[in-house]
Order: structure tokens, then sequence, then C-alpha cells
């Protein structure tokens, strides 16, 4: 397992001094106006919040900033299906550790599909030769259901020794599969891995000794899980259901 010191990313900062304005996207961001920085302390870190927070905005910057295709993949995809990410990459500065990752992959679950369209272009253009497919499990990922095919990545493309930045990767895994990923992740980190997930899964946030940064409107934070509304709400609603229902469908009297 890394050890805080040896850890890939170890810190990324906004350069406030050159941003142009805080008024405009997507510096107006709560969570990304009042950012300074970020260190990273565990193998594990996770950046939560609730939709229109900043959370993928924020990992996105992280991800070009590293060098990452900003669609996703390894740090050897450069296609481009639609330009629709934000200039915040430009005024982040990365601290990397002194030893570098061997492997690397920045999933998000939006544009996954454009991911696997470009390894089967990819791999009809190199014609009977070695295929891109065969470290994704040796089947197109478009002949696979969603979560069968993100599940295959996590399988077999993620070798250890990596950073993995992922952008909701429980976005197509059933809570079965979901538990399967925290075995995954724990023996990728074992195998010296670093993972910062963005994430709405109570599931993948009980991964042991993780850091768990909350954004809203005050901007971000570190949480306890059992800080967290998706931690409280889940079990509101598996301990009281009924109660919860008669709120929640309460009819207008």
């Amino acid at each position: 397992m890394l050890d805080p010191r040896s850890l890939y990313l170890r810190s990324m900062m906004l350069k406030r001094e050159e941003v142009p304005s805080f008024r405009t996207y997507p510096f107006s961001l709560p969570a990304v106006h009042d950012f300074y920085s970020l260190s990273f302390q565990k193998p594990v870190t996770f950046i939560i919040g609730e939709n229109g927070s900043g959370k993928s905005t924020l990992l996105e910057a992280m991800a070009i900033a590293w060098g990452f295709n900003p669609e996703g993949g390894t740090l050897n995809f450069s296609f481009e299906t639609k330009s629709s990410h934000s200039d915040l990459y430009r005024y982040m500065r990365l601290a990397k550790g002194v030893v570098r990752p061997r492997d690397g992959f920045f999933f998000r679950a939006e544009s996954y599909y454009n991911v696997a369209t470009n390894i089967d272009q990819l791999d009809a253009e190199e014609g009977s030769g070695p295929h891109i497919r065969d470290s994704y499990g040796g089947k197109s990922l478009h002949e696979q259901s969603h979560g069968e095919s993100f599940f295959a990545t996590f399988m077999n493309r993620f070798g250890g020794r990596g950073l993995y930045l992922m952008d909701e990767p429980e976005a197509a895994l059933s809570p079965l599969k979901q538990l399967s990923m925290l075995t995954r992740m724990h023996q990728l980190v074992t195998k010296q891995s670093q993972f910062v997930i963005a994430t709405h899964s109570p599931i993948l946030m009980t991964y042991p000794h993780a850091e768990i940064w909350l954004l809203d409107e005050e901007g971000m934070r570190q949480v306890a899980l059992e800080e967290t509304e998706h931690y409280i709400i889940t079990r509101k609603m598996m301990n009281d259901r009924e109660q919860m229902l008669d709120i929640l469908l309460e009819e207008e009297t």
C-alpha cells in the first residue's frame, strides 16, 4: 500500500492570482470560487456533493492537468468527440510524488461510450495486429452491457501501481457490482495504486480509511462517512421506509 509520502498525486492548488474572473464559469462555482488547495493523504479520496456542486468539473481539471484526455482513457488517448471541458485545468498546479505511476486511467461515466468507440476504431485500423481491446478483456466494450463494459475496464485495464481518476464509476453498476468494485479497488490499492473518485455512492464511500471531501455552498471540507447525506438518507430510507414514504408521498390536503 502506498505510504502518504509516496502518493503519485500529492496536492493540487488553484492559481488564484491568474484567474481572470471569479464571476464566470467554472470559477463562479462555490467549490471553485472558494478553493485554494487540496492535499491528498490517503490512497483513496472521494469527492462528493450535490449535482452541480462542481465535483466533476474539479476532477476533470485534475485529470487534464495531469495529462489525460478530457473525455477519458489512458494517457495515450488523444481523440476529441466534442470540446466541452472547462479551462479550469489551466489554472491548476499539481504537486506530484517522487515516484511516478506505471499505469493510469481517467474514467468518466458520461463519455465512456466515446472511449469505447475510439478503441474499436483504433483496433479496426490495426487490422489483424494486436488489439487494444485485448487489455480490456478481449471483447469490444460495445458488445457488452453498460455495466459489464465498466467492470471489464476495472478488472482488466487497471493493472496496479497506477493513478486512477474516476467520475461516477457507479453510474451503471448494480449494488452487487459496486461491492465487487470495492474488492477490486482494494486489490489495486495493495498494488500501490491511488484513487481519486467523484461519486454519489454510499457503498463506495465505505472504503476503509478513505478521505471524503464534500463540496457545497460553503466550499470544500473533509467529512466522515456518517456525516454525509448519502449515508444519512440511505440509512433512514432502509430503517424507516414507511415513515420516509409517508413524508415523500403525502398528498396535499
